[in-house]
């Protein structure tokens, strides 16, 4: 099993035994309970659940509370699925940062952070216009349609609007050091989300 749950604390440096120094981030790991297997034949795809972030009761539904429950699992805040990862996993087990050891590969799933409403020189990288004296089209985006045909715009063409808060995966990413005893991750590189976001962890093989 090659996949887990994790928080993401924030970056850091570590200093390697021959000097060199890795830009980290630090990926607060499990334990994540098993909470559910999903298989072919009675789901229709190979999958495993895991639970992470206990929370109090009072924070869930009691609906979420009884499936929680089925699995001898205590209240958790987050549950995901893994699909191809159930491997030899039962329900009730647990997942640890164990499962993964320096210089695996990972890819790093998360929703990345929202930048509100911003112009196509942030969203889509525009280039600026002429900034001489009296020009009065700096940060425009230009024209982007005819006046008599089509008479309108078309639809899909790159524009102004909400910028970032999707789904991001990083891919590439190699483990830099596993501290089991702190359920302490650490990633080469940056990975989605603000301090504080939960992620999903998988191996990039």
């Amino acid at each position: 099993m090659a996949a887990i749950l994790a928080k993401k604390l924030g970056m850091t440096q570590r200093f390697l035994e021959d000097g060199r120094v890795e830009r980290v981030t630090v990926l607060e790991a499990g334990p994540c309970p098993v909470t559910a297997i999903r298989t072919v034949e009675r789901d229709g795809y190979e999958a495993v659940q895991l639970a992470f972030s206990p929370c109090k009761e009072k924070s869930l539904t009691k609906a979420q509370l009884g499936h929680l429950k089925k699995a001898d699992a205590s209240a958790h805040r987050h549950l995901a699925e893994f699909r191809d990862e159930a491997g030899e996993l039962l329900v009730g087990q647990t997942v640890t940062v164990e499962s993964f050891s320096a210089g695996d590969r990972v890819k790093v799933s998360g929703r990345s952070k929202g930048k509100g409403f911003q112009g196509t020189i942030k969203r889509h990288n525009f280039k600026s216009g002429p900034k001489s004296h009296g020009s009065h089209n700096i940060r425009a985006p230009g024209s982007v349609g005819a006046s008599a045909t089509p008479s309108r715009v078309f639809k899909g063409l790159r524009g102004p609007g909400r910028m970032g808060g999707g789904r991001i995966t990083q891919r590439g990413l190699t483990v830099v050091e596993v501290m089991a005893g702190q359920n302490l991750l650490l990633v080469r590189g940056a990975v989605p989300g603000p301090r504080g976001a939960t992620v999903e962890v998988r191996s990039d093989a």
